[in-house]
């Protein structure tokens, strides 16, 4: 069976006061799941040691001139366990494309971290019918040979959803993780993504091959995010 991830994304929000929320986050993780946090570069050395955590971005070098970039070796060498690659945000706002992406997992394996990538649609991609299309180019450009269930965990993340207050219906998410799952087969976590809260979270963990979720806004206070990987634990 495929592990289940609660995986918090703390985005550009989070000063050391922010410490005491990932303290909470640590002594209440239900077990039956693994919760882990991947807050802003500043706070991930400072993280509980009991919790797991990771970065929002790596370089794909290991070091070098690139001002103001953190290699997946730094990561580790912070305490990094996880790395997310692929992240819409990440796409928009820096136009990293599928080969970036894809070079970014792959350094993320070679500094031992396991890489959470996501893939979504847009908005419009979804209205064209174009989910399935899109998905799929994602996954054969972002995805490196050698992916394994060990190093590397899939995030459906639809563009539409996330930070929205929208969340994709069961059937659509059904849809979509049923197509990965396919593709992808038996053992590799599947996650979703967007807006997920405690007041959905039993429903989306309900559907068959939905492993777990990359959280954002709920995910940075324990109140918020508690109830969600107990839900996960319990599904």
């Amino acid at each position: 069976m495929p592990t289940k991830y609660a995986a918090g994304n703390w985005k550009m929000n989070g000063t050391r006061a922010a410490l005491a929320e990932a303290e909470a986050i640590a002594k209440g993780a239900p077990d039956g799941a693994v919760t882990l946090i991947c807050p802003p570069a500043t706070l991930l050395a400072a993280m509980p040691e009991s919790l797991a955590s990771g970065g929002q971005y790596c370089h794909p070098n290991t070091s070098g001139a690139h001002t103001g970039d953190l290699s997946p070796e730094m990561l580790a060498d912070a305490g990094a366990t996880f790395c997310i690659t692929g992240h819409s945000e990440r796409r928009t706002d820096h136009g990293e494309t599928d080969a970036h992406v894809r070079a970014q997992t792959e350094a993320a394996w070679r500094a031992g971290l396991t890489a959470i990538l996501c893939i979504g649609e847009t908005l419009d991609q979804r209205e064209a019918e174009q989910t399935i299309a899109v998905l799929t180019e994602q996954l054969d450009g972002s995805l490196p040979d050698g992916a394994t269930p060990e190093n590397t965990v899939i995030a459906y993340e639809p563009v539409w959803a996330i930070g929205t207050g929208r969340v994709a219906t069961p059937d659509q998410v059904a849809e979509v993780h049923d197509f990965l799952r396919g593709k992808l087969g038996a053992d590799f976590a599947l996650l979703y993504g967007g807006s997920v809260k405690a007041a959905n979270a039993a429903e989306l963990f309900a559907l068959t091959n939905v492993n777990g979720a990359l959280v954002g806004g709920a995910s940075l206070k324990a109140a918020d995010f508690l109830p969600i990987a107990e839900a996960l634990a319990a599904s």
